[in-house]
């Protein structure tokens, strides 16, 4: 019949996959796209206001639950929530795998481009590369994303932040296997060879359609008093979003194990960071991640 569509289980129109979700374009026509999206448990992520007033967005949870960590609200398989003239980022954490149907009144799939498949191949290739590295970017990006909640960032700024924290180290790629495993500390040649990194890594990004956010992973290892690299830049020089995921990667790395040494405990490795406040990250950034650890019950109140 002209004008009916069946769909069965399985199909969809496009899919697209990142490193914590998954996509599917169900259906579209008019403006408006229904999207069915998996997130993995853990993941926390947002939903922002449109860009126009008469935007509406529903979301269905099909399986699984999550919690808003603004209203503290638990929601589960059968709750839904919708917006429309929301005025503010929300933030939920997907307490185990979800799935929800997603429906919106403009078209958005197209921001979902083939570019972040490609971009998560190469951060997958890394992780099965460096062990250490397994699930590490999408720690930092959860992390970054937790900072920007509490530094009430734009809405362009938390959608570069989104994606750059995500593929911060997608360069490691070009970095040889036996210095990313290396089991004791680097020559100062190794080192120079590890640094490349955040300038392979934004030369990949700028070849795609996220050539914008080039600049974040280029600085994500810049400190405020010039130490780090590849500039040297300092203060205002480096972007808040750089910022924020430098501060993120530092302190994942630090409460990692690592072959040749066992990570520090949440405590000691935030005395370490504060000990930086300043010099390499600035006070507002440290304080909104001493306030998610202890929001996360991964820091005592006191």
């Amino acid at each position: 019949m002209k004008g009916l569509h069946l769909g069965f289980q399985g199909d969809f129109l496009e899919k697209v996959t990142d490193i914590s979700s998954e996509y599917s374009l169900l259906a579209k026509g008019d403006g408006a796209e229904v999207i069915l999206q998996t997130i993995l448990e853990g993941k926390t992520f947002y939903v922002h206001p449109g860009d126009t007033p008469e935007l509406m967005e529903f979301f269905y949870i099909l399986s699984g639950h999550c919690v808003c960590k603004d209203s503290g609200e638990n929601l589960k398989s059968g709750d839904y929530f919708y917006l429309h003239q929301l005025k503010e980022a929300t933030y939920f954490k997907a307490e185990t795998e979800m799935r929800m149907l997603w429906f919106i009144t403009q078209p958005v799939f197209h921001y979902m481009s083939k570019n972040i498949e490609e971009l998560t191949k190469i951060v997958k290739q890394v992780e099965e590369k460096d062990s250490y590295t397994y699930q590490h970017s999408a720690r930092v990006q959860t992390c970054s994303v937790q900072i920007a909640k509490h530094l009430l960032l734009t809405k362009d700024q938390l959608e570069n932040l989104y994606y750059a924290s995500l593929f911060h180290d997608v360069g490691k790629i070009h970095v040889p296997e036996e210095i990313l495993n290396k089991p004791d500390k680097l020559t100062p040649k190794e080192f120079e060879i590890l640094k490349k990194h955040s300038y392979d890594g934004a030369q990949m990004v700028k070849s795609t359609y996220y050539d914008h956010i080039s600049n974040i992973i280029l600085h994500h290892h810049e400190r405020l008093d010039g130490s780090g690299y590849p500039y040297g830049l300092k203060g205002d020089q480096i972007s808040t979003e750089a910022q924020i995921i430098a501060i993120a990667d530092t302190y994942d790395a630090m409460t990692s194990d690592r072959v040749y040494r066992k990570g520090l405990n949440p405590v000691d490795a935030m005395k370490e960071i504060k000990s930086l406040t300043n010099r390499h990250y600035r006070e507002p950034i440290v304080d909104a991640l001493e306030q998610v650890l202890i929001s996360e019950g991964i820091l005592p109140k006191d």
